[in-house]
């Protein structure tokens, strides 16, 4: 099972990838996971990286293409991936559909979690002060100003992406909004008809 899952940042669309990531045995592949553990690494790449996502920009889709199409050759993904945060551009759904054509794959599905702009603040200051209160290191990304400029590049880049999967008949949207066991049930149904 290949599967993509779109939504803004903080939709929870990293909560349900470990939810899929269980009962599906593929792993998740999230760009911003691959894209922090080059940052933390400080190769080329990650220090590159660094400079654009301090700013709350994206990286740009030669760095992140690069690093999803090794990836996906991994062992693990013989039997399918869960892509999360990937891809946020019309260029970078067009390197997946190569990337996959090029293996004779597919994908099986793409969800979209459908949510509310102003809840999404809310549920980004809730992760900062979570980590604040369990003692661990807030993410640079987690404050105000850096997400609404995550926030305005996703809808300036990323949601075409939606008219673009749903052209292709792979888009299926559910209630982001709703709890996660919830949206889990929603997911786990659009999946069985896959």
């Amino acid at each position: 099972m290949r599967l993509i899952l779109l939504g803004p940042p903080g939709a929870g669309k990293g909560t349900q990838a470990q939810i899929l990531v269980e009962k599906l045995h593929i792993p998740q592949l999230s760009t911003g996971d691959m894209l922090r553990a080059a940052v933390k690494a400080e190769t080329e790449i990650g220090k590159k990286a660094k400079a654009v996502m301090d700013a709350g920009e994206l990286v740009s889709d030669a760095i992140v293409n690069a690093i999803v199409a090794e990836r996906i050759d991994q062992p693990d993904c013989a039997n399918g991936f869960i892509l999360d945060g990937y891809p946020r551009t019309l260029a970078q759904a067009d390197a997946v559909e190569a990337m996959l054509g090029e293996r004779g794959l597919k994908l099986d599905a793409v969800i979209e979690l459908v949510v509310d702009d102003k809840a999404l603040v809310g549920r980004i200051m809730k992760r900062a002060e979570d980590a604040q209160a369990a003692g661990q290191p807030v993410r640079r990304d987690d404050n105000p100003e850096v997400f609404e400029e995550r926030l305005r590049e996703y809808y300036k880049k990323t949601a075409p992406l939606v008219g673009y999967y749903y052209a292709k008949g792979l888009l299926k949207g559910v209630d982001g909004m709703a709890s996660i066991d919830e949206v889990t049930r929603q997911i786990e149904g659009i999946l069985a008809k896959a």
